[in-house]
């Protein structure tokens, strides 16, 4: 971004001037102090987005980011700085980076604050060497890759997702472009998927809290995500409210992630709600199948008003592992109250009936 072949050193020439003819030329570069600073007394400061932290507290009228698809803390980086765009009359974010189908890239795009300009590896065919645009073309043109890498293309569906976006429009609307209505339910649960965070102080990931009801009609309902990042106490709470507002039968908790901390917790905010204890006994992708599989069949309808963020973590779910940022836990506390909904009692009867 400084110092590269197209980076502000190369492409601020000495005589520039703005348009009110005041004179902003070649920045000087302080590396040790990671700034810019220029005739005009503008300055600049680089970040890492490796360390989201350093980005407490400076405050900002403009932020370039660059190649924001491959930020290792992607939104508490980006969190961070946007705390910090503060100054100004019109402060602003201007991103450059490979579209990849990442929930923040997604919520950029969709925002209506967002202008979007899409350019091609082709379009700067001028700066590149033939030969390495002939290969890249020969090998890559017309592929998923390319398409992303080559085109700027935002792709939704990830290669080998357990879920698509076609599967989850599905889940959300009817043949007619309607939101599904919810019938009479039979049982409602409260998934809860532990982690080992103290609240949003920390880097630890958040408590998957997803509500999800099974109708008369044998179709499963997803009502609620109510993931957060609290403390123990906070998170809960949080879980017994939800509870209670969906007039829910019981909580499910993992156990594998500090013993009975789940339930404990919940029995010190509410000892009288029902609770059942979940086993992780295989890996999180053995688990999610047969739930991918129910949407698959039209099993599931997503009902629940802020359901997106669930979504992107679905679909970044593979067969191989989580493609997102952090970890799956709302899709994890899905996942323990679909199947227990819709998978328990089939196996129930295998075993009893």
């Amino acid at each position: 971004m400084v110092e590269g072949e197209s980076g502000l050193l190369s492409v601020c020439w000495a005589a520039d001037r703005t348009v009110t003819g005041e004179m902003l030329g070649k920045p000087s570069y302080e590396p040790s102090k990671r700034r810019l600073t220029w005739a005009n007394g503008a300055i600049a400061t680089t970040y890492s987005a490796e360390e989201p932290e350093r980005l407490r507290g400076p405050q900002t009228e403009c932020i370039w980011c660059d190649e924001l698809a491959a930020w290792k803390y992607l939104q508490d980086t980006w969190d961070m700085a946007m705390f910090g765009l503060r100054l100004g009359s019109n402060p602003q974010a201007i991103v450059t980076t490979t579209p990849k189908p990442l929930p923040l890239i997604r919520q950029l795009i969709k925002d209506p604050r967002t202008v979007i300009t899409r350019g091609s590896t082709f379009d700067n065919a001028g700066n590149l060497a033939a030969s390495f645009l002939k290969v890249i073309k020969d090998k890559y043109d017309g592929t998923r890759l390319g398409r992303q890498e080559l085109n700027a293309e935002l792709l939704d569906d990830v290669p080998g997702a357990l879920w698509t976006r076609a599967m989850i429009d599905v889940a959300r609307q009817n043949e007619i472009g309607q939101p599904w209505s919810i019938p009479d339910l039979q049982r409602v649960v409260v998934g809860v998927d532990p982690s080992g965070t103290k609240g949003e102080e920390d880097n630890g990931d958040s408590i998957g809290i997803v509500v999800a009801g099974k109708g008369v009609d044998g179709i499963a309902y997803l009502l609620a995500d109510w993931t957060c990042k609290l403390s123990p106490d906070g998170w809960g709470r949080r879980a017994v409210d939800a509870y209670r507002a969906f007039d829910a039968d019981r909580i499910l908790g993992e156990r594998n992630y500090g013993g009975a901390m789940v339930e404990h917790v919940i029995r010190t905010v509410d000892h009288q709600v029902p609770y059942k204890e979940v086993v992780a006994s295989r890996g999180k992708i053995v688990r999610a199948e047969p739930v991918a599989a129910l949407y698959e069949q039209g099993r599931v309808r997503h009902v629940g008003a802020d359901l997106e963020l669930l979504e992107d973590q679905m679909c970044s779910m593979t067969g191989t592992g989580f493609l997102g940022d952090g970890s799956p836990d709302r899709v994890d506390a899905a996942v323990w109250a679909l199947t227990e909904l819709m998978l328990e009692p089939a196996r129930q009867s295998l075993v009893f009936g």
